[in-house]
């Protein structure tokens, strides 16, 4: 990864998680099955630098959520290691900040409450009351509204509340998992615009989980492209998005509205996602990939510096063929 793992908050190396999904014992027996195993993540390796921003996209079901499981500690990896790079081996403060605001706040408890719950118990009842009332006012609302419940807040304000929920804990990590999904567009461009501040304010660093290119664009310093379990692509956002190396993240930005040119030609990404269960062999992307050869079926790429910087998992790239699939109008996006 270069001289971004020198000052890396996080450095995660070769992370391998799987699954066991096999059918109860006793009917393997009568159908003589074997174990079935998913590997949701396989082999991925990137690092974060402090007061950065390290996005991972992909279609649904790549693994994307998967890795914020094993970085937060919520799952234990199968294969690999996750290191944190911190002062005397101390522990690292991190917090999540999930997709469904509303799932992740007590009904029955006042804000303030949930906002305090994970500070410091050496903190007496005004200091409390204080540090939720400056939390707030944080993240754009009024220590007044310590006093309410999750459903007197819009969905914008519930996400608000969440990441002062996060910040309450001093966390130097936040982990966010679709954190604007689902939110209206004006709101999304709210909170983002909020979690782009706290980081210059704060020196936060996040791990950004997202399906939403545009939404990754604006926040990223960094992207690691995603295809069932594997990581493809993984570089500087403004590199990755200028000039795309590996096929599928041509055809992933392919998929973002353009506004000033909707009725341009368009590379559709074909097939269907394969089974987890029966990954195809070589290069998993393969199957649907329109620059696929012979040795893409058999040998399974692995990273390498492409020209403008990035790390590509494509043999196309390392044979300089991938410049034959068309650029459109990825700087524009």
């Amino acid at each position: 990864m270069g001289n971004a793992a020198d000052t890396a908050l996080i450095k995660v190396v070769n992370l391998g998680k799987s699954f066991d999904v096999s059918e109860p014992f006793l009917q393997r027996v009568v159908t003589r099955s074997g174990r079935k195993i998913v590997k949701a993540v396989d082999g991925v390796s990137f690092s974060i630098e402090r007061g950065t921003t390290f996005s991972i996209v992909g279609e649904s079901g790549c693994g994307k959520s998967t890795i914020t499981r094993l970085v937060a500690g919520l799952d234990r990896p199968t294969a690999g290691e996750i290191a944190f790079n911190t002062p005397d081996a101390a522990p690292v403060r991190l917090q999540m900040v999930f997709q469904d605001p509303i799932g992740s706040l007590n009904p029955r408890w006042r804000i303030g409450r949930s906002i305090a719950e994970p500070m410091d118990r050496a903190l007496d009842g005004n200091a409390r009351r204080e540090r939720v009332g400056e939390l707030l006012k944080t993240v754009g609302l009024a220590p007044a509204d310590a006093g309410k419940y999750p459903h007197e807040f819009s969905g914008g304000q519930r996400q608000r509340i969440s990441i002062a929920r996060a910040l309450a804990a001093d966390a130097e990590l936040l982990l966010l998992d679709e954190p604007t999904s689902a939110l209206d567009v004006s709101v999304q461009s709210q909170v983002l615009n909020l979690l782009k501040d706290l980081q210059e304010r704060l020196g936060l660093t996040y791990l950004f989980i997202s399906h939403n290119l545009s939404v990754v664009r604006f926040l990223t310093d960094r992207i690691g492209v995603m295809y069932l379990g594997r990581l493809v692509e993984e570089g500087a956002g403004q590199a990755v998005f200028d000039t795309p190396q590996h096929p599928y993240t041509k055809l992933l930005l392919e998929t973002i509205p353009d506004m000033e040119n909707p009725k341009r030609d368009r590379a559709p990404l074909t097939g269907d996602l394969p089974s987890p269960l029966k990954p195809p062999s070589g290069c998993v992307f393969h199957p649907r990939c329109p620059l696929a050869m012979e040795v893409c079926s058999t040998v399974r790429p692995e990273l390498q510096v492409a020209e403008n910087g990035s790390n590509v998992a494509c043999h196309a790239v390392a044979q300089s063929v991938v410049a034959a699939l068309p650029l459109n109008r990825y700087a524009a996006v």
